[in-house]
């Protein structure tokens, strides 16, 4: 997520920005109370105007839509965030099997451990920054 709205937008307004940038689509007050199970259209009319205040939603005629994506290094396909960092780790996985299997050599040399040494680094890293961004997405 953006640095600027890390601690801006936080718990409820952050589970509402996330659910209204799921959507894709203008939504009203009484969607998102629905849609999220919140209290009362008071509360999320409140959650609602916090970003749209921080410039994050726009109001418009048909209701209130996302305006300024806030989550980083991430794909959208329909209403599921993918990070970005997981096409990393999927090629540097690819190589690591490649590595184990068809480059795999009658002994073990300093070399080929060091490139088995340097793609599972790799594969750990991006998995790892993968995880902390759809983390992030998901609000764990």
């Amino acid at each position: 997520m953006s640095e600027d709205f890390k601690d801006y937008v936080r718990g409820t307004t952050l589970r509402v920005y996330r659910y209204m940038y799921r959507a894709g689509t203008a939504m009203s007050i009484r969607d998102v109370q629905r849609g999220l199970e919140l209290s009362s259209p008071s509360v999320a009319e409140y959650h609602i105007k916090k970003l749209v205040r921080a410039g994050l939603v726009q109001e418009r005629d048909t209701g209130y839509v996302v305006d300024r994506v806030i989550f980083e290094n991430v794909i959208r396909i329909r209403r599921t965030l993918i990070p970005l960092q997981t096409a990393y780790a999927a090629f540097f996985l690819s190589t690591l099997a490649i590595l184990l299997s068809v480059f795999r050599p009658a002994s073990v040399t300093s070399l080929y451990f060091f490139a088995l040494l340097v793609n599972s680094g790799a594969v750990a890293v991006t998995t790892y920054e993968a995880a902390k961004t759809y983390a992030a997405t998901k609000g764990a």
